[in-house]
């Protein structure tokens, strides 16, 4: 016990710059890897909804699909099948749908 004691104190005293550069070097990782990517795609999003427009087919956060009918400041009708229509926030729209079905 009193070895390991004895041990921990004699850590070399030029040691502590190391800590802060694998510090740095944890946060930069974390940047590159996490935080960047999420802003980008939270960027395109807000991008993709401010552009929607009469006609766009989305996907809402509920797993709606729909035609969008009308754009409000912050609202949306859509239309989800023939005489069905729903208001939602602008901010629960999750995708665009219009690609998805061109292809089908």
């Amino acid at each position: 016990m009193i070895t390991m004691l004895q041990a921990a104190a004699q850590q070399p005293q030029g040691a502590g710059w190391t800590f802060w550069v694998m510090i740095g070097a944890m946060i930069l990782i974390m940047w590159l890897f996490m935080w960047r990517p999420e802003s980008k795609r939270r960027k395109q999003m807000q991008e993709f909804i401010a552009n929607l427009k009469k006609g766009d087919k989305i996907i809402t956060a509920g797993g709606i699909h729909g035609t969008v009918k009308e754009v409000k400041e912050t609202t949306l009708l859509i239309e989800v099948d023939s005489d069905v229509t729903l208001r939602i926030e602008k901010n629960m729209v999750v995708a665009d749908n219009s690609a998805q079905t061109a292809q089908k």
